[in-house]
């Protein structure tokens, strides 16, 4: 007894006290080993934490950062072409048969969107639904964007670099110029054809000879579509800069910094220019002298802002565009302020096509919808099935666009009804004129007839007016005699 009280002290429990089990794990001396590599995993955990707590916050950082814009007065990256420059006005030429068509179109494609506030539209040119084709030319690249015509003359950029001007009438190539990229749509002024392109070259071309007449080179590329206005040409570039430039000489006028990467085209309502940028901005600039009458950023969710490529679209009084996110935005042009947004399943690339008291938007979701501009009510939406990458264009009271999956559409624009399709297509899909339609397809540009073109109502009447005549002679010849 004795000796089992003396053990049970040496083993340190008091008499009485339950067995004490046997521990498992880790032994003391262990513990201390593991300690110090304990303390370091704990460190380098701490670290690398805070360096990417860190790099969140510089990434957030720079993505909120919100360049406010200024002019640019030094102008650097800037050079003139070496080629002669011929600063008198070029010559309309005599329109003589057989070298362009003798059209009477009252109102020509001046550049992308077919006026300075990118509409996009021809509500009154209602020529019907396309009935035949009667020319095809392939140009052997893709054509992103649609052409610019006047006069009877076709001009065409393409992925190539190939710079086309085509005979409205039958097809046949004016003249052509190679050089660098060019995803946009040449711009009209006056008898001069102005042309951008990736390369970072801006050169004017007498549009009737194709003579170059001047070329700027800027350092950036220039993927933006021009618009002039009177004796200036305007154009963003992905340096984020907006240029105003003389028509006549190629001199800058005016440049602005936006600071953000321009891809788009700007649009113009008055003495007002609108830009968007890949920062997520929106300017409105002055056009005479390039001065900001505002600027807006607007914000993807809580934390981003967003991004644009497509151009912006205007009725005067509200600014439409898209951003990639697919966030519709609807701005008031006076002073920035956001009335509307709305959105598209995907990405957004389209311009908005404005006419006939709606705004037509696609998106990658395959699903072209009209939007009441005033407050951003759906009015209709109609799924085609196929990713919509490029802007849609009215023409009378139809609307047409083309998918990535290479089929063209014509929907109704009071009820969305499809009433036309082409199993050809990409991009944005060409325009009208008062004669006839042009689309720029993949890589060919192809000629149609509308059911009411001219030609096509006049060989209505010369068919029905031949028709009387016959049955005149009829009557007349089976009549009884005496």
């Amino acid at each position: 007894m004795h000796s089992a009280r003396a053990q049970l002290r040496r083993a340190g429990r008091p008499p009485g006290a339950a067995p004490r089990l046997k521990r498992s794990g880790i032994s003391p001396r262990w513990h201390t080993a593991f300690e110090p590599l304990r303390r370091r995993i704990v460190v380098i955990a701490l670290v690398l934490l805070l360096l990417v707590a860190g790099a969140i916050v510089a990434v957030l950082i720079r993505y909120n950062n919100r360049p406010q814009g200024e002019l640019d007065t030094n102008l650097k990256g800037i050079s003139y072409g070496s080629v002669a420059t011929d600063t008198t006005a070029a010559a309309r030429p005599k329109k003589r048969k057989g070298r362009y068509h003798l059209v009477d179109d009252k109102r020509c494609w001046l550049n992308f969107g077919g006026d300075p506030q990118r509409s996009l539209s021809r509500p009154n040119i209602d020529i019907g639904k396309p009935l035949r084709h009667f020319w095809v030319t392939g140009l052997g690249s893709y054509i992103e964007y649609p052409p610019a015509y006047c006069d009877g003359i076709l001009y065409i950029n393409t992925f190539g670099g190939r710079t086309v001007a085509l005979n409205s009438h039958n097809g046949h190539r004016i003249w052509q110029h190679f050089g660098g990229r060019k995803p946009s749509t040449p711009a009209i002024a006056g008898t001069r054809l102005i042309v951008t392109s990736t390369d970072g070259t801006v050169t004017a071309y007498n549009r009737f000879t194709g003579r170059r007449l001047w070329q700027l080179r800027i350092a950036a590329k220039v993927e933006s579509s021009p618009v002039a206005i009177g004796r200036v040409v305007y154009f963003g570039a992905t340096d984020g800069r907006v240029f105003a430039v003389y028509v006549r000489t190629g001199r800058i006028r005016w440049a602005y910094d936006t600071g953000g990467r321009i891809n788009s085209s700007p649009s113009i309502s008055g003495n007002r220019l609108f830009i968007t940028t890949y920062a997520g901005s929106i300017f409105c600039l002055r056009v005479g002298d390039g001065h900001k009458i505002w600027s807006n950023y607007l914000k993807r969710d809580a934390l981003r802002y967003d991004s644009f490529y497509a151009s912006p679209s205007t009725d005067g009084h509200r600014l439409f565009t898209i951003s990639r996110s697919g966030k519709i935005y609807a701005l008031l042009t006076s002073n920035g302020h956001v009335i509307w947004t709305a959105h598209v399943g995907g990405y957004g690339y389209t311009t908005p096509a404005i006419a006939r008291g709606r705004v037509f938007i696609g998106g990658f979701d395959g699903i072209l919808r009209a939007f009441r501009p005033s407050n951003g009510k759906v009015i209709w939406q109609r799924y085609v099935g196929g990713r919509i990458l490029g802007g849609a264009f009215v023409a009378g009271n139809l609307v047409f666009f083309s998918t990535l999956e290479r089929k063209t559409y014509a929907l109704r624009t009071s009820d969305g009804k499809v009433v036309w399709k082409l199993n050809i297509g990409k991009y944005s899909p060409g325009i009208v004129t008062e004669r006839h339609y042009f689309f720029t397809l993949n890589g060919i540009v192809m000629a149609w007839h509308g059911r009411r073109s001219p030609q096509i109502l006049a060989l209505r009447r010369a068919k029905r007016l031949h028709a009387a005549q016959k049955s005149a002679k009829r009557r007349v010849t089976t009549a009884p005699k005496g």
